[in-house]
Formats: C-alpha cells, sequence, structure tokens
C-alpha cells in the first residue's frame, strides 16, 4: 500500500509546530512516547462492545486484560473503588453522569460558562442545558466561588443534582461545604475535575472523593494522558435516591454509571486508547509525576507574580492550580486581539471571557494560561519570567508586525533548550 505522504507530512508539520512554539492552553499537556505509541497499536481494530468478561463480541480475552490493567490502575491513583475508563472524552464522561442520574427535565446547578463553568455543565448550547433544567451559580466581585450563592440556590430549588468544577477556574474547591448543603436538600453532588486531576491525584489539592458522590475527568490535561474521559465512585452506594435502571429496576451508583456508559450512551469501546490510557496511569502513579505535579504550582505562581508586576489584573488574584484567567481590559486589549496576535509569535494561548464580561463569548475580555504542557517539556520558575516577557512585549506592541516577528524568533531560539520527542528525529 502507497503511503499517504499527504497526512504524514502534515503531523510532521504539527510536530514542529508543537516543537517550536510555546504551548500555555491550559486543557493541553504532551504525553510521553510510550503513550502515543500505545495508542496507535493494534487493538484499533478489535470491537469490544460491552465490560471485560461481560463482552458481546468473541475474541477480546486480551483487551479484557488490558481493559481491566487501566481499571485497577487508574482505582490506584485516586484511591477509588470503582472506574468506567470507556468515556471517549470528558464530555462523554459527564453525559453518562447525566443520563444515571437525571430524568429529562429535572434540575441541576452547576457553575455558569460565563463564570468559569464548563459547557456540560448546563449550557444552553449543550445537551445539558438543553435536555435538563439548567440552574447556575457564579463567582463574588474577587473571582473566589460564591457559595452563598450556590447555597440560597440549592436551597430554594432543591436540584437532583450539584455540579462542582470549572474549566476556567484558578482556585481550589470547597468540596466539604457543597456536600453539606446537599445533604441537606437530597442531592447528588458530581465533580467534575477534568482540569486538576493530576494534582488531586498527588494530593496537591483538595480532594472530591472524600465528599462527591460521583468523580469524572479528562484523561489528558494534568494527568498527561491520552485525550479521553473517565468516571469513578471512591466508595459504591445504594443509590438512595431510587434511580432505577430503564426496566425499573433499583441498582447501584456504579451499576447505573455502567449502564449509562454502554449501552446508554456509547458503542465499542476505543481500546487502543484505554491501552494508552493505562500507560498514563502507571505513569501518574510513580514519583516522577509527583514532583511533575509540585512544578506545575510552583511554575503556576511564579507566572501569576510574573504577570501581576507586569499589571495584568488576574481574576482572583492568582492561581491554586495549574491555570490563571486574565482580564486584558486595563491594557485596552480583547482576549481575541490577545490570543491572534500572540499565536504569530508561536506563543498559544485562548481568550476567554472572565467574570461580568461585557464582551461576546467571540471576542472576550480575557485570555485563559495554563503552564502543564510547558512543565512537561522542562521549565521552572525561572523561565516563567521569560515566558510572561515574550507576552508582555507582543501585547503592548500588538500592532508591530516587526516587534511581534522578533520576538517569535526569540520564542522559537528558547524552545531549542526543552526538546520535544527527539526519538521521532
Amino acid at each position: 500500500m502507497q503511503k499517504d505522504t499527504l497526512v504524514f507530512d502534515l503531523i510532521r508539520k504539527e510536530l514542529d509546530r508543537q516543537r517550536h512554539g510555546i504551548e500555555l492552553i491550559a486543557s493541553e499537556n504532551f504525553t510521553s512516547l510510550q503513550v502515543m505509541q500505545a495508542m496507535g497499536t493494534v487493538p484499533t481494530n478489535k470491537y469490544a462492545e460491552g465490560y471485560p468478561g461481560k463482552r458481546y463480541y468473541g475474541g477480546c480475552e486480551v483487551v479484557d486484560e488490558i481493559e481491566t490493567l487501566a481499571i485497577d490502575r487508574l482505582k490506584k491513583v485516586f484511591n477509588a473503588s470503582w472506574a468506567n475508563v470507556q468515556p471517549h472524552s470528558g464530555a462523554s464522561a459527564n453525559a453518562a453522569v447525566f443520563l444515571a442520574v437525571m430524568k429529562p427535565g429535572e434540575k441541576f446547578l452547576g457553575l455558569d460558562l460565563s463564570m468559569g463553568g464548563h459547557l456540560t455543565h448546563g449550557s444552553p448550547a449543550n445537551f445539558s442545558g438543553k435536555t435538563y433544567e439548567a440552574l447556575h451559580y457564579g463567582v463574588t466581585k474577587d473571582g473566589i466561588v460564591d457559595y452563598e450563592q450556590l447555597e440560597a440556590k440549592a436551597r430554594a430549588e432543591k436540584p437532583k443534582m450539584i455540579i462542582c468544577g470549572a474549566s476556567a477556574y484558578s482556585r481550589d474547591w470547597d468540596y466539604k461545604r457543597i456536600r453539606a448543603v446537599a445533604d441537606e436538600i437530597g442531592a447528588v453532588v458530581f465533580a467534575d475535575i477534568a482540569h486538576p486531576a493530576g494534582l488531586i491525584a498527588t494530593g496537591l489539592l483538595n480532594d472530591p472523593f472524600d465528599h462527591c458522590h460521583i468523580v469524572s475527568s479528562t484523561t489528558h490535561k494534568t494527568l498527561r494522558g491520552p485525550r479521553g474521559g473517565i468516571i469513578m465512585l471512591r466508595h459504591d452506594f445504594e443509590n438512595p435516591w431510587g434511580i432505577k435502571d430503564p426496566k425499573g429496576n433499583l441498582r447501584t451508583m456504579s451499576q447505573l454509571l455502567d449502564l449509562a456508559v454502554f449501552p446508554g450512551s456509547q458503542g465499542g469501546p476505543l481500546e487502543h486508547v484505554i491501552a494508552a490510557k493505562a500507560v498514563a496511569f502507571g505513569e501518574i502513579l510513580s514519583e516522577d509525576f509527583t514532583a511533575y505535579g509540585k512544578q506545575v504550582i510552583a511554575n503556576a505562581q511564579a507566572m501569576a507574580t510574573a504577570f501581576n508586576n507586569r499589571g495584568y489584573q488576574l481574576i482572583s488574584n492568582g492561581t491554586d492550580n495549574h491555570l490563571m484567567l486574565i482580564d486584558l481590559r486595563n491594557k485596552n486589549l480583547t482576549g481575541k486581539k490577545a490570543q491572534e496576535t500572540l499565536d504569530k509569535a508561536h506563543i498559544t494561548l485562548n481568550k476567554n471571557a472572565v467574570p461580568f464580561d461585557d464582551k461576546s463569548p467571540f471576542v472576550t475580555s480575557g485570555i485563559r494560561v495554563g503552564v502543564p504542557a510547558i512543565t512537561t517539556r522542562g521549565m521552572n520558575e525561572a523561565h516563567m519570567e521569560t515566558v510572561v516577557s515574550f507576552i508582555d512585549e507582543v501585547l503592548m506592541n500588538a500592532d508591530d508586525e516587526n516587534k511581534v516577528a522578533a520576538v517569535k524568533q526569540e520564542v522559537n531560539t528558547f524552545m531549542q533548550q526543552f526538546p520535544l520527542y527527539p526519538e521521532l528525529g
């Protein structure tokens, strides 16, 4: 068979782009080479609808072992008693949680997208906002989750489920406080830890499993695995809400969640991706990964200080995790302009709405900046000053093409000291 040079030439161009630029998108990271190698292997050929030992196809004895290994390693990572590693993405995992817990039209409470929440936490454009009655809480003027507003809405509306978690929030969560009001009204607490999961796994942030009934995550971002989703329980339980399966039988929460993933919302699992997940979970169990998590937080805080020193307005005035949200209005810039100009200098991040934004989601007043990927490349606190100086020079000279081009050359030279996949040539 003739090699598809067009596709592979484009893949090579993407490798070059990643090598030469500064990657600051908070939801991105660089997997290990062996994670990528596992993903590009023969389990991609295998159909395996169902679960290990209970498949609808023959010939699953090996992928059963792969998936069981992934589950066992993941349970060790988070000290969980049950896990499902089949969701294709974080959004798929969240859809399965909704399907297991909620009936169409029932109420739930989540962080507003405009305040740092996620599409699947009730955006009217998403299945979560279209299928269920989405209620929202926000953040205070200081950029901290407004727990008083959350509690007041929970008591007044009595939602069936409360979601904690975000896609653009730089502080840790008070899971205990959320569980207290949930118990008061009889609600399920669902934590979506897609962003800080790697920092939670290493004990560097509060543990949601102590207080939340159900936890979901992506496997990329701070977990540094392949793109995919997971759902976990620390303790399985006979659900006290009387939730029944499609046949009207009462089930444990783990059974409801398994049924919601397959056959509820997905067909055949991606066993090659599950193999890569198993590799990544093994890496997370190493001491090296704990050191990585500590460096992520150190780098994020050093970067936040560097931005503050240059007069940038950080939402909540800092960070506890791997990211920060920056309001650019005092710099007379939009998020769109900042993202597009930084792209030209090979610095990649994303425009992002800030709390109480007065601009559209397509323009925004802010940017979201994250350090997981550059930490994987080998950067430390001292390098954060250099990265922020590049960003500042570009943004303060956004209309000067020569200045932006000069920074691009500096960025490309700077990144040569942080090799990415040298084995790929």
